[in-house]
């Protein structure tokens, strides 16, 4: 099976889908279409030889299609990607007609030729409203004129479908034009033309909006980097040029150009295109940046870590530009709705027009000038329209707060979420433990306490011990006689005496366990905390206590999924004891422990059958069988990792769980506009629908009402796009 992609610039909307489905479906070899709308991007699965066939089938139907080499991006895309692909090999060429970008939705040209011809079309109105007759030949040669200048697109578009057999708005409005223009409407003929032509002309501009929404996300990465070479001076070279493990310079107020890894200097980041991080992060040698960002304040240099094909931004461009390949579920819908709409109103109208002349003997003309208004009415357009428009605007609305979301299904199914589960580790709490408490015991100091352990826990490479050596802030002198206790814990010699450090168990061993001391490491075990005891031979020293903490956003985000309907669950491989105690801290609902990969599979397969939609919240590559299984898995740290990034449906670009309330309310919302769009488009047809019939809907009325309605459900879906933080 062979992939070949075409850019087809007169590809804007779901009418010309539609001719080339309808094109295709007689060629045996195709085996699958994917249309990619905003991007003009059509690509066929099929098994021919080459593709001079599929050209000619393109060519056939006037689509003026230019073949995409592997790898070679379209107009829209280039211009989308910015040159944040070099590194993969990409033709930056683009097509010859198309190469240095895209052009204007509407030439110039096009505009004047519309101009003119509302300027025909209003003149043929007034010489017949003042004449009184409109066949006149002054009346028929402006309309004419304004037919032939405003309506050249609209008639052959319907010439095409009509080839092609598809019953589209180009080919309604071309019945209406000429059979106004039959019955002797010339007026109206032409100002139909007019105002059908100017609506196209304006939907195309409002429908780059959403493309420029996608854009404008894109378009951060800069082209130049300056870049130390082996000399030790600094260059200015393309950014694409740029590999990994060299050394960049970025000053105050400009972009990073790519992934990196602080070596010198300090500043702060804004890194809301990436992550949605409202307030600048402060960066020190050893902190990620990311391209795209801006740097705020100081100069720093950076060692490159990922070049323009693999960057963050880079990903991005990736997971979006596919998001908009796929279908919401509400789309889907409409699509099969619009495919059996269509020709049913196509047989009404006829009907209408032939049924009381021929059967009641009526005369013809206000029958056939109804069923003209009727098709005209008829056209789906608003209601195909508004999905596409509403899921894209979504989409980019969730980039542009730090989540990123894999396609319109997901975008849909947010709002149904009724129970969220959540990994601990890495999730709600940060993944890395560090000391919490420190008791001191018989006379010695708290700072004395770390300071000895810290020693004894040098040569260890355990978590809980590199958190207690993290927690003393000078450098451990070196342990003598170092030994570690299997199961229990250290032990060594400082300063001439003995020192044991460990665990519950090594502290009854060595009869540390005092009334006092069981007393406060009771307290600390209930709390979830990892406690480890001081001594030497002949009493305890000093208790502390060691946890993986909680994220600062962890329980302002489990309220906020609380006030919007949605139960959390707690999934750890933690001991039981600790999973309960986080969960009540944070205040979840509920919290299992001791869980496996395919514990937390199984629990999310019966919270599946008991409450239909649920979603998964995990980091690691053992939550991956939930995050699968899930209805929606959402993945933490993606602006760090490949792997969430490629495998997660929703990825927030920054560690905090707040954004996921505010992704299930911001896919409510679009729910809530996709709904109020379907209700729009059907319902000024209906209404429009019976004013036809009752012969009160004229043609203009007609036209008012279909382009009317798509630009309604543009707007009202652009409004996701809006720059709110509450949704």
């Amino acid at each position: 099976m062979t992939e070949s992609r075409f850019y087809i610039g007169k590809m804007d909307c779901a009418t010309e889908e539609q001719i080339i489905e309808n094109k295709f479906r007689r060629i045996k070899e195709v085996e699958k279409l994917d249309f990619d709308l905003m991007n003009r991007v059509l690509t066929v699965k099929h098994s021919m030889a080459d593709e001079k066939p599929l050209l000619a089938a393109l060519n056939s139907i006037g689509m003026d299609p230019e073949l995409l080499l592997p790898g070679q991006l379209g107009p829209e895309e280039h211009a989308e990607c910015g040159h944040d692909h070099g590194s993969e090999g990409h033709d930056h060429a683009g097509p010859k007609k198309k190469a240095a970008g895209r052009g204007p939705t509407v030439p110039m040209l096009d505009r004047w030729f519309m101009g003119i011809a509302g300027v025909f079309a209003a003149g043929s109105e007034v010489v017949a409203f003042t004449s009184g007759v409109e066949t006149s030949w002054p009346v028929i040669t402006m309309a004419l004129l304004a037919i032939a200048l405003g309506g050249r697109e609209t008639i052959r578009k319907g010439i095409v479908a009509v080839k092609t057999f598809t019953l589209n708005i180009n080919f309604l409005m071309t019945i209406a034009i000429v059979g106004a223009a039959f019955i002797g409407q010339w007026p109206e003929a032409a100002m139909v033309t007019v105002l059908f032509g100017l609506a196209e002309m304006i939907e195309a501009l409002s429908l780059d909006r959403a493309r420029n929404a996608i854009r404008s996300l894109m378009e951060l990465s800069p082209e130049l980097a300056w870049v130390k070479d082996s000399s030790g001076a600094w260059q200015e070279v393309q950014a694409t040029s740029v590999q990994v493990g060299q050394i960049v310079r970025v000053r105050p107020g400009e972009r990073i150009p790519l992934d990196g890894k602080l070596t010198a200097g300090t500043s702060t980041v804004n890194q809301a295109p990436i992550t949605g991080e409202s307030i600048p992060v402060s960066k020190a040698e050893g902190d990620v940046v990311f391209a795209g960002t801006i740097n705020e304040r100081g100069s720093f240099e950076f060692e490159v870590t990922a070049n323009t094909g693999q960057t963050t931004l880079a990903r991005i461009i990736r997971a979006v530009q596919q998001a908009q390949g796929q279908k919401a579920p509400t789309q889907r819908f409409v699509d099969r709705f619009a495919r059996y709409y269509t020709p049913v109103v196509v047989v009404l109208a006829i009907l209408i027009a032939a049924v009381p002349p021929l059967l009641f003997g009526q005369a013809y003309q206000p029958w056939l000038y109804k069923a003209l208004v009727l098709l005209v009415i008829a056209c789906p357009c608003a209601l195909v329209i508004s999905t596409p428009v509403t899921v894209v605007s979504a989409l980019a609305a969730s980039a542009r707060r730090g989540i990123l979301v894999k396609g319109g299904v997901y975008m849909e199914e947010g709002r149904r979420l009724r129970v969220l589960a959540l990994d601990k580790t890495g999730t709600l709490t940060h993944g890395a433990p560090k000391v919490t408490d420190v008791f001191s015991l018989d006379g010695i100091s708290k700072e004395e306490v770390i300071r000895i352990a810290a020693i004894l826990d040098a040569p260890s490479e355990h978590p809980v011990a590199s958190a207690i050596v993290a927690a003393y802030e000078g450098v451990p002198d070196p342990v003598q006689d170092f030994e570690s206790i299997t199961g229990r814990g250290v032990k060594g010699i400082l300063d001439g005496k003995l020192y044991f450090l460990g665990n519950h168990r090594l502290a009854h061993e060595e009869n540390y366990c005092s009334a006092k001391v069981e007393e406060i490491l009771e307290k600390l075990e209930e709390e979830g905390k990892t406690v480890v005891i001081l001594g030497d031979k002949e009493r305890a020293l000093g208790v502390i206590a060691v946890a993986d903490t909680l994220r600062d956003t962890s329980i302002e985000a489990i309220k906020q999924l609380h006030d919007i309907g949605v139960k959390t669950l707690m999934l750890t491989g933690d001991n039981e004891r600790t999973a309960k105690a986080i969960a009540k801290l944070v205040g979840m609902d509920d919290a299992r422990g001791d869980l496996l990969p395919e514990d937390k599979l199984k629990i999310i397969e019966e919270l599946a059958t008991a409450h239909a939609h649920v979603g998964m919240v995990g980091d690691g590559i053992n939550d991956a069988p939930a995050l699968a299984k899930a209805d929606i898995g959402f993945a933490m740290g993606a602006a760090g990792t490949d792997t969430a990034i490629e495998t997660a449906d929703v990825a927030l670009m920054q560690d905090d769980l707040r954004k996921i309330p505010e992704f299930i309310l911001l896919s409510r919302k679009a729910g809530a506009v996709l709904m109020q769009n379907i209700v729009f488009a059907i319902g000024i047809k209906a209404i429009f629908f019976v004013l036809a019939f009752l012969g009160i809907a004229t043609l203009w009325m007609a036209v008012f009402a279909d382009v009317g309605a798509s630009l309604l459900v543009v707007g009202n879906g652009l409004r996701l796009l809006r720059k709110k933080k509450d949704v």
